[in-house]
């Protein structure tokens, strides 16, 4: 049976993301009266997992502290809706690889919110080749959890056998394999390729899928 869908993570898959996250986290931390600041290596280690836990990780805040988390939440997305893409990068081959799969599905499966990664792709003009695209509110449940894979094969009425993955994290592999789909793992990203061996494929370069892709059809 021939993919039909190809899911996509969105920061370390299809963009690099990190100087404009690392930005403004750097930016909501000072706004709120902490003394860090975070480095590159400091933010791709902590990406991944949605803003919240991004926040609560960078700055070492108490889950009881409402009041600071929401600040600075609400810092952070402020500027981040305005500098989102001021730095931010489609990885090297990455739209030539979304033309080349005019004929196929695509969708993003983010742990990101869906609005900041929808302004992302749009911004980038990456938008309009994505048939959908889900964050971690969109189903309330945020990967490594399969539901987003689930509901968004459901919409857009493709089965297992008919759709993949791809992503930089274990939080995509097991995401997927846990709704039952195969599993491609970049070695760009922010993950170390030895974090990526559950993946049933591990490519160096977005258009090594294509490929992967006429194999499986």
């Amino acid at each position: 049976m021939a993919i039909e869908l190809v899911i996509f993570d969105l920061d370390g898959t299809l963009v690099d993301s990190v100087a404009d996250i690392t930005c403004s986290l750097n930016h909501a931390i000072a706004e709120i009266g902490e003394k860090k600041t975070l480095t590159l290596d400091d933010v791709k280690r902590l990406v991944g997992a949605g803003v919240e836990n991004l926040l609560v990780k960078a700055v070492g805040i108490s889950d009881n502290d409402t009041v600071k988390k929401d600040l600075l939440k609400g810092h952070f997305i402020s500027h981040y809706t305005q500098h989102i893409a001021d730095q931010s990068r489609p990885y090297n081959n990455v739209v030539e690889t979304l033309r080349t799969l005019a004929g196929v599905s695509k969708a993003v499966v983010s742990n990101k919110l869906e609005s900041l990664s929808r302004i992302l792709l749009d911004k980038l003009a990456m938008l309009q080749y994505f048939d959908a695209v889900y964050g971690f509110d969109t189903c309330g449940q945020r990967k490594p959890s399969p539901v987003p894979i689930l509901r968004l094969m459901e919409a857009l009425k493709k089965d297992i056998n008919q759709t993949i993955i791809i992503g930089d994290s274990g939080s995509d592999i097991e995401a997927g394999r846990a709704a039952g789909i195969k599993t491609v793992a970049v070695s760009y990203g922010y993950r170390a390729v030895g974090t990526l061996r559950e993946a049933h494929y591990i490519i160096d370069d977005m258009s090594e899928v294509i490929p992967i892709i006429r194999a499986l059809s």
